[in-house]
């Protein structure tokens, strides 16, 4: 006699288990920082950059990005006026 486990299930029911495993663990706002961070400089390696695209969500990298911007160009300006003064 088989169980109800012992049926064969749906592609579609991996998918979701998957997806549902993937949205439990978030990544927190620092890593996903230093992941901007390391893919603007073209450092990043496969492995962050697949857990990014699986655990990361799209605000929380448009945010980092938004604020490591402002800060490379801040920090731009004033490399530039010191070496100029």
């Amino acid at each position: 006699m088989k169980s109800s486990s012992d049926k064969p299930r749906a592609v579609s029911d991996v998918d979701d288990d998957t997806q549902d495993n993937a949205r439990g663990k978030k990544l927190p706002f620092w890593t996903m920082m230093l992941s901007v961070m390391q893919a603007s400089f073209g450092v990043q390696n496969r492995a962050n950059k697949e857990r990014d695209f699986e655990q990361g969500s799209v605000g929380g990298f448009i945010a980092a990005a938004l604020i490591f911007t402002f800060i490379f160009v801040v920090a731009l300006v004033l490399i530039v006026r010191l070496v100029l003064s």
